[in-house]
């Protein structure tokens, strides 16, 4: 798809599945899947390595103590306030007051971070370097309607904290996950679980998938994740 086509053709298809999931009236669903359950009692730390690990990115290098967690999001990232059921732009943040977007992600990503290794108390002292690629939260319009896919992605590397060896490769995390949408998205607001909050808690998860089980397993969004690859 040449880039000129893509331009057009991405506004254009996210408009006509909203318009279309509208007719079918607002989004019901109620389920409330990782995000929203991610802050209950996570395993022990366990070694990483086990069989089947990629090499490229882990080693069998025992638990970890996370000292430091290191959060860029670049200022090249590309900031959209339009409140449209797609809009382009590599961030969009609508919960906090218009300010600096990228300093408010930047403060979401690491509070979610930190929430998911705090706890962890493995052999190795370490710190976490992430750069965000990709923030898509839902505009004002989606949320409220027909929901989406909280697009969340970034680079991840783990260093030993005194020798800065690197003990996980540098690799990307595409952490997206199904938004709210319509009612279910009131119903959560009413119960104080915000976007920000189901962001949060699914970072925390993707952390500790990384850290201590057998790495973060994407998710399968459907369509409305297709779309955010276009």
């Amino acid at each position: 798809m040449t880039p000129t086509i893509n331009k057009f053709f991405r506004p254009v298809l996210a408009l006509g599945i909203a318009l279309g999931l509208a007719a079918c009236g607002s989004v019901e669903t109620t389920k409330l899947s990782g995000p929203d359950t991610a802050t209950r009692s996570a395993p022990s730390p366990v070694s990483l390595g086990a069989s089947g690990e990629p090499a490229a990115t882990r080693s069998a290098i025992g638990s970890f103590t996370v000292v430091a967690i290191n959060v860029k999001v670049p200022e090249t990232l590309r900031v959209s306030e339009a409140n449209r059921y797609y809009p382009g732009g590599d961030i969009v943040w609508r919960e906090d007051p218009i300010g600096d977007r990228h300093e408010q992600v930047k403060a979401i990503v690491t509070a979610g971070l930190s929430q998911g290794v705090s706890g962890l108390e493995g052999e190795r002292e370490v710190v976490i370097d992430v750069i965000v690629t990709r923030f898509h939260a839902l505009t004002e319009k989606a949320r409220y309607t027909v929901g989406g896919v909280h697009a969340i992605q970034f680079n991840l590397q783990v260093r030993d904290a005194h020798t800065g060896e690197v003990l996980m490769q540098p690799h990307h995390i595409k952490a997206d996950f199904d938004a709210l949408g319509g009612n279910a998205a009131i119903a959560a607001e009413a119960r104080g679980v915000t976007q920000k909050v189901r962001i949060t808690n699914h970072l925390a998860y993707v952390i500790r998938q990384e850290l201590v089980g057998q790495g973060y397993a994407e998710q399968h969004t459907g369509l409305m994740g297709a779309i955010n690859q276009l």
